[in-house]
């Protein structure tokens, strides 16, 4: 079992930034694939950005490539998502999520991942 703790969301206007922090603990030594996900009101639940965690190979999600950069401390089994240049669109609830083993579902898709954190609230103002 994996316990994963998100922090580090907040208000920001539009252009400004804030990091988020995924700190996981348990059986950390069989993740998968990690992967941050974002959930706007009356809205699906659409991947960020996804790494795999053993070769730390990254994906980002067009729209915010470019803008948004993960990081990892290994030592403190933390993932960071830092985000810049926020915009209005941004604004959602934004969870990190692991998956160990695999369960042949894409790794873009939420139904892959089988331990998510609490989430964290990120509103961005016009």
């Amino acid at each position: 079992q994996v316990h994963l703790v998100e922090s580090g969301g907040g208000l920001v206007q539009t252009g400004g930034s804030l990091r988020l922090s995924c700190a996981a603990a348990g059986r950390t030594s069989s993740i998968n694939y990690m992967g941050w996900f974002r959930q706007a009101p009356g809205r699906e639940r659409e991947l960020v950005a996804a790494f795999r965690w053993n070769t730390g190979s990254a994906y980002y999600e067009d729209s915010i490539k470019g803008r948004f950069t993960m990081s990892r401390d290994n030592a403190k089994n933390t993932v960071y998502l830092q985000m810049n240049s926020l915009k209005p669109e941004d604004t959602a609830v934004y969870f990190c999520a692991v998956r160990i083993g695999d369960n042949g579902v894409s790794f873009g898709s939420p139904s892959f991942y089988n331990y998510w954190g609490q989430g964290t609230q990120v509103t961005v103002s016009s």
